[in-house]
Formats: C-alpha cells, sequence, structure tokens
C-alpha cells in the first residue's frame, strides 16, 4: 500500500549520447596505452639487437686479436704439398698460423693452429684446420663471428711504417744470407669492419 506524499523513485541511467562520449574517451585512452607499450617494446627490442651485435663485435675483435698477437713462424703445406707462408693476407681475408690452441682434452694434436678469417654473403667467418699441413682431404671448420658486415678490410704495417695492401708485399724479397722471415718486418695489422648500424669500424693489433 502505497503512502500518500512520497514520489515513486526512478531508474537513473546514461544517455545515448553519454555513452558514445564515454566510450570515445575509452577508445583515445586505449590508442594512447597501446602506442606507449608499443614505443616501450620497440625501444627494448632495438636495446637487446644493439646489445647482442656489440657482444658480437667484442668477441670478434677477442678473436682477431688473440690470433695476431699469437703469431707464431710455422709456415706449413697446403692440400697440394705447396709450401705457405707464415701469414697470408690481403685486403679482404687474412690466414696465419697462431701459438696457444689449448687442448684441455689432451687430444693428439699440436698447439698450434692455422687459422683464416674471410667475408660471405655479409658474414664474418673464422676458419681452421686441425692440421698444419693438410692432405688433399683435409677440410677447414668454419664458424661466423659477425653477421651484417658490408666489408672487411685489411692493411698492414712493416718496419718502415710503411702501410701495405697485402703481406708479404708484392716486392719483398728474404734475405737467404740472414733466412729472415716475412713476419719478422710485419709490426701490425689494421683491421677494419663496416658493420650495418655501426659504420667504420677500425682496430690496431700488434704482431709479436
Amino acid at each position: 500500500m502505497k503512502k500518500q506524499g512520497m514520489k515513486p523513485k526512478t531508474l537513473q541511467a546514461f544517455t545515448l549520447l553519454e555513452l558514445l562520449v564515454a566510450l570515445a574517451i575509452f577508445a583515445i585512452i586505449a590508442i594512447m596505452a597501446y602506442a606507449g607499450l608499443n614505443t616501450i617494446l620497440t625501444a627494448r627490442q632495438q636495446t637487446e639487437q644493439h646489445a647482442a651485435q656489440l657482444a658480437q663485435l667484442q668477441i670478434t675483435f677477442l678473436w682477431l686479436g688473440r690470433d695476431i698477437e699469437q703469431l707464431v713462424e710455422r709456415a706449413i703445406r697446403d692440400q697440394y704439398g705447396d709450401r705457405q707462408a707464415i701469414l697470408q693476407g690481403k685486403n679482404s681475408n687474412l690466414e696465419l698460423t697462431r701459438a696457444g690452441w689449448r687442448n684441455p682434452a689432451r687430444q693428439k694434436r699440436s698447439s698450434l693452429q692455422r687459422v683464416a678469417y674471410f667475408l660471405e654473403d655479409k658474414i664474418l667467418y673464422r676458419s681452421y684446420w686441425w692440421v698444419l699441413d693438410r692432405a688433399q682431404d683435409t677440410s677447414p671448420i668454419k664458424m661466423d663471428l659477425l653477421n651484417n658486415v658490408n666489408a672487411f678490410k685489411l692493411r698492414y704495417l712493416d718496419e718502415l711504417l710503411k702501410w701495405h695492401e697485402q703481406w708479404p708485399p708484392l716486392n719483398f724479397i728474404p734475405s737467404q744470407a740472414e733466412n729472415v722471415p716475412s713476419i719478422s718486418k710485419l709490426r701490425a695489422i689494421e683491421v677494419t669492419l663496416t658493420v650495418e648500424g655501426w659504420g667504420d669500424i677500425i682496430r690496431l693489433f700488434r704482431t709479436p
């Protein structure tokens, strides 16, 4: 039974216009939040890629430094039996004999190692051989060091502080009387890597 003098309760509801305005506000907030999150995720991904490539660069120069600085006077014979120089270097590739090849498993092999560096399909590779003097069926073991490399350039500094595009130089003739190996006149090797996103990176490594 209704009491006299009391107004009936009315239901409060949003109008269609108010709903549309609320939806529009929520949509704008969602777009702004997504844009901010996307920016953060993109920046994080770029940072991780940058850090990974930096780590690759550091490892690459670590390998190069170790190999060049442990250069040893040991010529080799290739798979055809021809004698090869202790260090053979051109403008875009390098091959040398190094010491200090660790052997924790005590395998029957030398502590000297023949290694090579070269660029192929924008990937810088380091290869090595299990033996120094190769047979015809001896194959190198290839490992990729660095990706997105546009150029790999080398220069060779002699004892007179003159740069060469290859080593041994074309005009170099070792003295038979002194029996001086070619690497005794080599003072340093300059390595230039042109990497996407980094540009030219130049490092100078001294020889022993």
